[in-house]
C-alpha cells in the first residue's frame, strides 16, 4: 500500500484539528463571548457596539485617513466611555529559575577536563578513576540538569510569548480605552539590576510589545492637580503599571533603589489622574517599613490627594477607583488567602531588610484597610452626620497578589450607625465598623441591610497556572441617576498547556504538509543505481 493513502486521511484530520484549534485561541474572546459591558446590561448591546467599533476601524484602514479607532465619533449610548483591561501578576521568570553560570554543561566539561589533566600530572594510575568520575557526574547530574535548563529556557520563551498572547488578543479583539497590570510583573524582588533590566525588556518586548509607560511628565503633570483628558487615544497605548512585592519588596525589604528600578522601567508607583483614578503603593502602609522616607512619602501622597484632588464625598459626579496590588483586609474564609504576616528575624540581611521589618503579607492589616482606604479614602462612616451621611464615595477597588482572585464587599451594617441626637451612647458604639463579606449570588439581598460599602475585586492571575484571566471594566455617568456605574466581565484564555498544544498540533500539522512534496522530491535527488 502507497505510503501516501495511509499518510492522506492523517493529514486531513490533523490539519482540521490544527485549524480548529487555531480559530478557538486566537478567537476565544469571541468564542466565550467576552465583551466590555454595555451600559444598559445587554448582551446582545455589548456586542453591537464591539461590531460596530471593528465596521469603523476596519473602513479606516481602507481609507486614505487613519484616525485612531478610539476617536471615532459615535452615536452608540450603550458603549462605555472609560473601558479598562486589567491583567494581574505575569510574575516573568528568569536567571533564578536556571543553573548558574559555573553548571552550565560547557563549565562543567572545562572542569572536568581540568581535573583529569591535573590527575594525570598528580597520578597517572588514579587517571581512569578520575575519568570514570567525570563520566559519572557528567552522565548523572551536569546532562539532565542541562536538559532541565533548555527545557525550562523553552517555557520561559513561550510563557512570555502566551502572555503577550492574551494581551494582544483582547487589545484587538475588546478595544480597551486603558489597559492596568496590577503588580507582580517579574518573579522576584531580589534578582540583580541587570537581570531586572531584562525581564523589563522582556516585559515591553515580547509580553507588551507596542505598549507604553506613562510618562513621568504625565504623572508630574497630574499630581499637580491640572485636568487632563482621560478619553485621549494615546491611553489605550499606556499599560498603567502597579508595584508588587514581586517587583519591589514588602514594605520590611523596600529600598529606595528597588523603588527607583521600578520607576525606571515600568512608572511611577504613586500617582492619580480623574475619573478619579488612584494608583496607590499599598506595600509600603504597614509597618515595620525598611525605608521610612518612602513609607511617609505614599501617606503625604494619600494626604496630598484628599487636600487637593479629591472631590467632596457628597458629589455624585465623581467615581474613585483604586488600583493597588495588596488586597484589603478580610476574615479568613472570605478569599483563598486568609490573613497573614511574617517579620524578618534579629539580623538585616547585610542592609537588605530590617530587622523586625515586614518580611511578607496576604493582606493589608485590619487598621490600614480601614483608616487609609476605606475611612480616608473613600469617605465611609457609620456617622449620619458626616457628608452624605456617611455613605462615602463611589468607586471600586481592584487589587492583585491573591492569585486565585476573589470579589468581596466592604461594608457598615445599618444597625451600627449613629445619628446628630445620639448623645447616650458610649464612644466604642461610635467608632466605625466595617465588616467584609462575599460579593456572591446573594450580595443584593444582603446589602439591604447595609448603611453603605464598597466593592473589591482581587482580579486571578493571568499565569497559566490560574487560566490566563483578565477583566473588562466599563464605567459610565449615568444621567438619569446622577451617579456613576460600572460593571466587569471576566474573560480567560484558558492554561498555557492549551497555548503550547495548539502550536505544537500546528507544526507537525505543517510537517505533515510538506510530507508529500518531500516524498515526491527526494526520489528525483536520490540517484538510480
Amino acid at each position: 500500500m502507497p505510503i501516501r493513502t495511509v499518510l492522506d486521511p492523517v493529514i486531513r484530520i490533523l490539519v482540521a484539528l490544527a485549524c480548529l484549534s487555531s480559530v478557538y485561541l486566537y478567537l476565544y474572546p469571541l468564542f466565550n463571548a467576552c465583551a466590555f459591558p454595555s451600559t444598559d446590561g445587554s448582551a446582545a448591546s455589548a456586542f453591537r457596539s464591539l461590531l460596530i467599533q471593528h465596521a469603523q476601524t476596519t473602513a479606516a484602514s481602507t481609507s486614505q485617513s487613519q484616525p485612531e479607532p478610539h476617536t471615532y465619533p459615535h452615536s452608540d449610548a450603550a458603549l462605555a466611555p472609560f473601558r479598562l483591561l486589567v491583567l494581574a501578576d505575569p510574575q516573568l521568570e528568569g536567571d533564578s529559575s536556571l543553573p548558574k553560570a559555573d553548571e552550565a554543561l560547557a563549565a562543567r566539561l572545562r572542569q572536568h577536563w581540568q581535573r583529569i589533566q591535573q590527575q594525570q600530572q598528580d597520578d597517572i594510575h588514579q587517571l581512569p578513576a578520575a575519568i570514570y568520575r567525570a563520566l559519572a557526574e557528567l552522565c548523572g547530574d551536569d546532562i539532565p540538569r542541562s536538559l532541565q535548563a533548555a527545557r525550562k529556557r523553552l517555557d520561559l520563551f513561550g510563557n512570555d510569548y502566551y502572555l503577550a498572547h492574551i494581551f494582544r488578543t483582547l487589545k484587538w479583539w475588546a478595544k480597551p480605552t486603558h489597559i492596568t497590570v496590577l503588580g507582580d510583573l517579574i518573579g522576584s524582588q531580589w534578582v540583580s539590576d541587570g537581570e531586572f533590566e531584562w525581564r523589563a525588556w522582556r516585559f515591553w518586548n515580547r509580553v507588551f510589545r507596542g505598549a507604553d509607560r506613562v510618562d513621568d511628565a504625565l504623572v508630574d503633570t497630574a499630581l499637580t492637580g491640572a485636568t487632563m483628558p482621560m478619553d485621549d487615544h494615546a491611553w489605550a497605548q499606556r499599560i498603567i503599571n502597579i508595584a508588587g512585592n514581586h517587583d519591589i519588596g514588602y514594605a520590611g525589604d523596600i529600598s529606595r533603589s528597588r523603588l527607583d528600578r521600578f520607576e525606571r522601567f515600568f512608572g511611577a508607583a504613586n500617582w492619580d489622574i480623574c475619573l478619579h483614578l488612584v494608583v496607590l503603593n499599598s506595600l509600603v502602609l504597614d509597618n515595620p517599613a525598611l525605608d521610612e522616607s518612602i513609607q511617609h512619602e505614599t501617606y503625604d501622597y494619600i494626604n496630598d490627594i484628599l487636600a487637593h484632588r479629591t472631590r467632596p464625598v457628597d458629589d455624585p459626579s465623581a467615581f474613585t477607583l483604586l488600583l493597588t496590588h495588596l488586597p484589603l483586609h478580610k476574615p479568613a474564609g472570605v478569599c483563598v488567602d486568609a490573613p497573614f504576616w511574617d517579620f524578618w528575624g534579629d539580623d538585616d540581611g547585610g542592609g537588605a531588610y530590617k530587622p523586625h521589618g515586614l518580611k511578607e503579607q496576604n493582606h493589608l492589616s485590619k487598621q490600614i484597610s480601614q483608616s487609609a482606604i476605606l475611612k480616608a479614602l473613600f469617605g465611609m462612616s457609620g456617622d449620619l452626620r458626616a457628608p452624605a451621611r456617611g455613605t462615602g464615595r463611589p468607586g471600586l477597588i481592584l487589587t492583585g497578589h491573591d492569585h486565585e482572585g476573589c470579589d468581596s464587599w466592604h461594608y457598615i451594617p445599618a444597625n451600627t450607625t449613629w445619628a446628630a441626637d445620639g448623645d447616650d451612647h458610649d464612644s466604642e458604639s461610635r467608632t466605625t465598623h466595617f465588616e467584609t463579606k462575599s460579593n456572591n449570588a446573594n450580595a443584593n439581598a444582603n446589602r439591604a441591610h447595609t448603611h453603605t460599602g464598597i466593592r473589591e475585586i482581587t482580579l486571578r492571575s493571568m499565569m497559566g497556572d490560574f487560566g490566563g484571566n483578565a477583566a473588562l471594566l466599563s464605567a459610565w455617568f449615568d444621567f438619569d441617576a446622577n451617579h456613576w456605574r460600572y460593571s466587569v466581565q471576566m474573560c480567560p484564555v484558558g492554561v498555557q498547556h492549551f497555548w503550547w498544544a495548539v502550536h505544537v498540533l500546528d507544526l507537525v500539522a505543517l510537517g505533515l504538509l510538506a510530507l508529500p512534496a518531500v516524498l515526491l522530491v527526494l526520489p528525483l535527488l536520490v540517484p538510480v543505481t
